[in-house]
């Protein structure tokens, strides 16, 4: 199927490219997330008369992940969680868990823009996870876990 992009999408393509991908990529998952539209005439038009509406908001969405990334580059991610008397969790620390304080803290970010390297943190310490906060605009976060005993 030929789709017009509206958004930029990794290893995919730019704002206004019209690129062919498998039916189903398109339907369940471009199309309905508002990043490609079907490549007909009349769709095709349209973009050309939105295409500067849509390359200005395509720059404000930049321009505020660029600005939640300078924020995000100064905060450290406390997290408390109960621990043994040897440094281990009782469970882990999550994508989710982290999202959920960065949530509180101020920061719109959803536990699929966490990126943790090598797994859930399983150990009191400071760790290092990547946040995607738009597709070219990742920062890297510190998060210190921190035990509480039972």
């Amino acid at each position: 199927m030929q789709i017009i992009l509206l958004d930029k999408v990794v290893n995919l393509g730019t704002l206004g490219d019209i690129v062919r991908v498998k039916d189903g990529y398109a339907r369940n998952f471009l199309i309905p997330t508002g990043r490609a539209k079907r490549a007909t005439e009349a769709a095709k038009r349209e973009f050309e008369t939105r295409r500067v509406e849509l390359e200005k908001a395509a720059q404000a969405k930049l321009a505020d992940a660029l600005a939640v990334a300078e924020r995000l580059k100064i905060f450290t991610c406390k997290i408390t969680q109960k621990a043994g008397v040897d440094g281990r969790l009782f469970g882990s620390v999550t994508p989710a868990d982290i999202a959920e304080e960065l949530s509180r803290n101020g920061f719109a970010v959803t536990k699929a823009q966490v990126r943790m390297q090598a797994g859930p943190i399983k150990l009191v310490s400071d760790s290092t996870v990547n946040v995607i906060l738009h597709t070219d605009v990742q920062v890297s976060l510190t998060v210190s876990v921190y035990g509480e005993t039972a």
